[in-house]
């Protein structure tokens, strides 16, 4: 039986290509495994999987008595829903270290950097394993989503000479132009519903045994939602209730002004006065040099709430 490679619930960029490249290095070092996803592409990782002609992982989304190698997480709420009946096998991250335990030991990939694929580039160098030239591409461009075109203060240095690294096997010249090609496929919200643009990127977490679901949209011009924000607002107020949520927030991050606009409702009407030091004005905050859920964002919520 082989090991499944799964990313979180609502995958990204990351969880995707990271997936599709954990499973490949497992496949030559002769450990079977199959990469799978738990949601739907997003139109900036079908860009992605297209540029490069990778085929999407499959849909699976129950792992019960499987053995499971979890990518991009390590929390609950955002594993596969049965992952308590299945074996974890390996875990590689970015993440703060989250909720999902083991009964047995596991390889355990995690590093302070910004993004999974970062990681997963060590570990083909660990693994002295060449890295196939459509492969290095989704990884450089999962990289480059992350850090934000290098923008994020998730990034570090070496993210940097992963991307410079992995874009001589991917023959990608320009790696910056590449980034900005999909984040303009990310800006892209005509004809989409409010739902669909609200759980694009959207993650649960456990906090002090609240749930809290921090949704984020990355643009380059952040007046693309000008007209669909109280659309925004009311789905996320739907959203909130739906999922009996304490509070649920959504980042419209502007990559070109480097800040974003926080829309949140709250069972705590204080939550975003505590965490950022700013007072919404009817659930909304502008959240100055703000890009980075993962760093700027989710460590003050869960101070505030502890």
């Amino acid at each position: 039986m082989p090991v499944y490679v799964v990313g979180h619930k609502i995958p990204d960029s990351d969880s995707i290509c990271g997936a599709i490249a954990v499973a490949h290095l497992k496949n030559q070092i002769g450990e079977a495994a199959v990469a799978t996803r738990l949601g739907d592409i997003s139109p900036e990782t079908a860009f992605i999987l297209e540029r490069f002609g990778v085929e999407a992982p499959e849909l699976k989304l129950s792992y019960a008595g499987e053995e499971v190698y979890i990518v991009d997480h390590s929390e609950l709420t955002q594993a596969p829903d049965d992952i308590e009946q299945a074996t974890i096998v390996g875990i590689v991250d970015h993440h703060k270290l989250g909720d999902l335990t083991t009964a047995t030991p596991l390889e355990a990939w995690i590093r302070p950097v910004g993004c999974s694929n970062t990681i997963i580039k060590m570990m083909y160098d660990f693994y002295n394993v060449e890295i196939p030239p459509a492969i290095a591409g989704i990884m450089l461009c999962a990289i480059l989503s992350d850090t934000v075109i290098f923008k994020s203060p998730t990034c570090t240095t070496a993210d940097r000479r992963c991307v410079e690294a992995l874009a001589k096997i991917a023959n990608v010249d320009d790696v910056k132009a590449l980034g900005m090609e999909m984040f303009h496929v990310k800006s892209a919200v005509a004809n989409t519903s409010a739902r669909e643009l609200v759980m694009r990127d959207f993650k649960d977490f456990n906090m002090s045994g609240n749930k809290i679901g921090v949704g984020q949209l990355e643009v380059v011009d952040i007046a693309v939602f000008d007209q669909i924000k109280a659309d925004l607002e009311a789905d996320l107020a739907a959203l909130k209730t739906e999922g009996d949520r304490h509070t649920v927030m959504l980042l419209l991050t502007d990559i070109m002004q480097e800040a974003s606009e926080l829309l949140v409702l709250s069972d705590d009407d204080e939550l975003v006065e505590r965490a950022f030091g700013v007072t919404p004005t009817e659930g909304r905050a502008w959240l100055d040099g703000v890009l980075s859920r993962k760093k700027q964002i989710i460590p003050h919520l869960e101070k505030a709430l502890s």
